[in-house]
């Protein structure tokens, strides 16, 4: 049997070969119809192919959202090979862990990122083989992809280490295909005439599999912005009528900031947010101003990523993250105990399990992290939830992020929805921080609203948060910041606010 992840591409350039696929942004100078997308990715394959890549080699992938880096992802397909995409703003020393660990026999490079990843690349000891150069693009392509089995690895992502080195996700061509399909078809509905503005980081699992490969899988059209600037990225959605808009909650706000500023209001028919939380009160906002309704879903790297999402046929339900999709399951899990499933009852707070064709394979050369991840044939999540009697399924918590005050749980989130509903506050992050009495502290970091810059009080912000939440929960400490730390996928790095301010709780 066979099936290969590059047949998203393939097949389209076989049914609309005259089709727009792409418009790489902001100038629109560049843009190809899916028969030359097809043709350039085998193109590709052909220079992989001379530069001794073998079929399951793994090479990485190094660029920003471009054509440059459509081409070369279905190219490292099309050959066989497996994608191990590497986000531009590591270091050396992660990029040379990230090519040592994947194995990859080559890295593919965007040339203005060259300097980026030579030391890694130098460190690693492997190649490197710059996208604009004549070598990465054969002069004639490749007649054919190279068969692939459906449990073969197609691409190899790793995680962001929020709890120490990146471990490999390994995804199969079959986890991928059917994501993108269950995305398309039965959860997002896109159609071919949807124009899908890609803003999210294509090295990213979200812009991968939902963004590129479902736009591609039903023949639409998707308008690339190298790296996100909210003002730019409204421009673009209006001048090339952008139907369908996927994005992570800061990017939400980002949107809902730049129109405050004069920004125009695109006419949006799809909205989907995803890689954490978007609090109710964003997603209320936005949808009164661009006149859509957002579908928040869920999913993580392991899972290709989608597990869940709000779906029209289920009915949206602001707050939670819908329903599981097409053919997954979603229970939960006693967290506490270890080495089996054991299910809780619904309504009850526990961690999110999930099964089906999205989960993936296991961590690459880490079969020690892969026997406790997956049990049973159930990935465990990591993250805390409910699941109500309608099946509708709400986020608590990250396991890791749950802080234990004085013997009472406290979830961060519980806590950001409200804080996040002051005037004052832009962006709010809640963290534990150690303490000596209570074991930990509860600690609210803020980037205050524009109007409220220099003079967000946190002592009346304090007053006002506790009237609203229980005493165990309140924040007895905020501190006000210009920005948030992002990871590469823009989600807010809580590991680090922790570490910058763990000296707080001995104040």
């Amino acid at each position: 049997m066979h099936l290969s992840l590059a047949s998203v591409l393939q097949e389209s350039a076989l049914r609309r070969p005259d089709k727009v696929a792409v418009i790489e942004g902001p100038t629109a100078r560049r843009r190809m119809t899916y028969a030359e997308l097809w043709d350039a990715s085998l193109r590709r394959a052909g220079a992989l192919r001379a530069a001794g890549v073998e079929p399951g080699d793994r090479v990485a992938l190094l660029a920003l959202n471009t054509i440059d880096f459509i081409t070369a992802y279905y190219g490292i397909l099309a050959r066989g090979a497996v994608v191990v995409p590497v986000a531009p703003m590591l270091v050396a020393d992660e990029i040379a862990f990230l090519l040592q660990d994947s194995g990859a026999r080559l890295a593919l490079v965007a040339d203005d990122l060259e300097t980026v990843v030579a030391g890694g690349a130098e460190a690693a000891d492997v190649p490197v083989l710059l996208l604009g150069s004549d070598a990465a693009l054969a002069a004639h392509p490749e007649s054919h992809r190279q068969a692939t089995e459906p449990l073969d690895a197609a691409v190899l992502f790793y995680t962001s280490g929020t709890t120490g080195r990146p471990k490999g996700a390994v995804l199969t061509h079959l986890n991928l295909v059917m994501n993108a399909f269950t995305n398309a078809y039965t959860a997002n509905h896109i159609v071919p005439d949807d124009v899908m503005f890609g803003c999210l980081p294509l090295f990213h699992t979200f812009g991968q599999t939902v963004a590129l490969n479902g736009t591609f899988l039903v023949g639409g059209t998707l308008i690339l912005q190298a790296r996100f600037d909210p003002a730019q990225a409204l421009e673009l959605m209006v001048e090339h009528e952008v139907t369908a808009f996927l994005g992570v909650p800061t990017m939400y706000m980002a949107l809902l900031a730049a129109v405050k500023a004069g920004g125009p209001v695109p006419r949006l028919r799809l909205c989907v947010s995803g890689g954490a939380p978007l609090p109710v009160s964003v997603l209320e906002e936005f949808d009164d101003t661009f006149d859509a309704r957002v579908q928040e879903g869920y999913g993580l790297s392991e899972t290709s990523p989608t597990a869940s999402v709000n779906q029209l046929e289920f009915g949206i339900r602001p707050g939670t993250i819908g329903h599981p999709i097409w053919g997954v399951e979603i229970e939960i899990a006693d967290p506490d105990v270890e080495g089996v499933i054991v299910l809780r009852q619904t309504g009850e707070v526990g961690e999110i399990v999930i099964r089906g064709h999205n989960v993936f394979a296991g961590y690459h050369g880490r079969p020690d992290a892969t026997e406790a991840a997956i049990i049973d044939g159930w990935f465990r999540s990591g993250d805390l939830g409910i699941k109500d009697a309608e099946g509708f399924i709400t986020i608590v918590d990250r396991k890791k992020d749950l802080i234990l005050r004085g013997g009472y749980n406290v979830y961060p989130r519980e806590v950001e929805e409200v804080l996040v509903r002051h005037p004052g506050v832009d962006q709010v992050a809640v963290v534990g921080i150690p303490h000596a009495t209570h074991g930990e502290e509860v600690l609210a970091v803020v980037v205050p609203a524009p109007e409220h810059a220099g003079a967000l009080d946190p002592e009346e912000l304090l007053s006002w948060v506790g009237e609203r939440v229980a005493r165990h929960k309140r924040p007895r400490l905020v501190e006000v910041v210009d920005e948030l730390p992002l990871g590469p996928s823009r989600k807010v790095l809580k590991r680090e606010l922790r570490e910058r301010f763990a000296a707080l709780g001995d104040a």
